[in-house]
């Protein structure tokens, strides 16, 4: 369907919270209601196709068709989005567009408002090639009780997983990396997370 990837999964960080993760370039936002497949459905006073966040080489584009501000400025067709800008779509939803890695184009949608997407998720995560969880406030997943960071990434098509020391994935070993699918559990030394197909 227009408009719609598949490449979505659920990410559960235990001790920490969900985060619905969206690979694609191209992130459609809007009403979360019956039979309207998009990325990330909100359940809020939203068009069906609200907005559009598209990543390239320069960056995050917000192209939008229902009213949108950004930092309290309307937005008519597009606009750039950087780091910090608060997106408020309709008349009350609201997230913070956050871009927490220097060297990373994984992006975050913090919500700022009530509003909760479907399924619901602590954020949204628009993962580019790499997911950092660690304890700095630079990591897309702050989890404090960590010590060191856990690198979740593609390579080739592939989604793996990098954490010092062996981890665990699907119940199989593996000294230091390995391969995750989207209905993978994996645990380290310090953490543990599942991933979890979306239908």
């Amino acid at each position: 369907m227009p408009g719609h990837t598949d490449e979505r999964f659920l990410l559960w960080v235990d001790a920490v919270g969900g985060f619905l993760v969206c690979c694609g370039s191209k992130v459609v936002l809007g009403q979360a209601a019956p039979g309207n497949r998009i990325d990330v459905p909100i359940q809020g006073d939203l068009a069906r196709r609200h907005a559009t966040l598209c990543r390239d080489h320069e960056g995050y584009t917000l192209c939008v068709e229902g009213p949108t501000r950004i930092n309290g400025a309307p937005v008519r067709g597009a606009a750039a989005l950087r780091d910090g800008a608060l997106i408020e779509l309709g008349s009350a939803v609201k997230f913070r567009f956050r871009l927490p890695h220097p060297l990373s184009c994984t992006a975050q949608l913090v919500p700022a408002s009530h509003h909760r997407t479907q399924p619901a998720s602590d954020g949204v995560l628009l993962l580019a090639d790499t997911c950092l969880l660690g304890p700095g406030a630079g990591n897309h997943i702050v989890a404090r009780h960590l010590t060191q960071d856990v690198l979740l990434f593609r390579q080739s098509g592939e989604l793996r997983c990098r954490s010092s020391g062996t981890i665990e994935i699907d119940g199989v070993a593996w000294r230091g990396e390995g391969p995750v699918s989207t209905h993978s559990r994996v645990c380290g030394e310090q953490f543990s997370m599942t991933l979890e197909e979306i239908d």
